[in-house]
C-alpha cells in the first residue's frame, strides 16, 4: 500500500504562483513514476504532468507547458508542481498519483490507468 498525501493548494489571485507538494509513504520502493491531474467542477479529471521517478524525465500538458514544473525529491518521496503565471482556468482540484507496477513510456502517463494510488486532492483557486 502507498498513501499520498498533497498539500500546497489554496486561494490566489491571477498571475500569482502555488507550489503543491505530494508526499508518499508505505510500500514506496517500487514507485516508477508519479502524476499530478486536475479536475475542474463539472469536467473530468485531466492530466497535467508527470515525472519518472528514476531518471527524472518529465511530460506535461500543452496548456501548462512553460508555467508549470513537476519535480521530485527521491530521498524525501515527495513530489512537487510549481505553478506560475496562474489562470482562472486553472482553477481545480489537484491530484496525485503513483505507478507502483510497471514503467510505461512517458506519454503513456496522460493516462489515469496508469496509476494505481490517488491522494484525496488539494483544492487551487485562481481569482481574476
Amino acid at each position: 500500500q502507498v498513501q499520498l498525501v498533497e498539500s500546497g493548494g489554496g486561494l490566489v489571485q491571477a498571475g500569482g504562483s502555488l507550489r503543491l507538494s505530494c508526499a508518499a509513504s508505505g510500500r514506496t520502493f517500487n514507485t516508477y513514476a508519479m502524476g499530478w491531474f486536475r479536475q475542474a467542477p463539472g469536467k473530468e479529471r485531466e492530466f497535467v504532468a508527470a515525472i519518472r521517478w528514476s531518471g527524472g524525465n518529465t511530460y506535461s500538458t500543452d496548456s501548462v507547458k512553460g508555467r508549470f514544473t513537476i519535480s521530485r525529491d527521491s530521498a524525501e518521496n515527495t513530489v512537487y508542481l510549481q505553478m506560475n503565471s496562474l489562470k482562472p482556468e486553472d482553477t481545480a482540484v489537484y491530484y496525485c498519483a503513483a505507478d507502483v507496477t510497471r514503467e510505461y513510456f512517458l506519454a503513456a502517463y496522460r493516462s489515469p490507468d496508469t496509476y494505481d494510488y490517488w491522494g484525496q486532492g488539494t483544492q487551487v483557486t485562481v481569482s481574476s
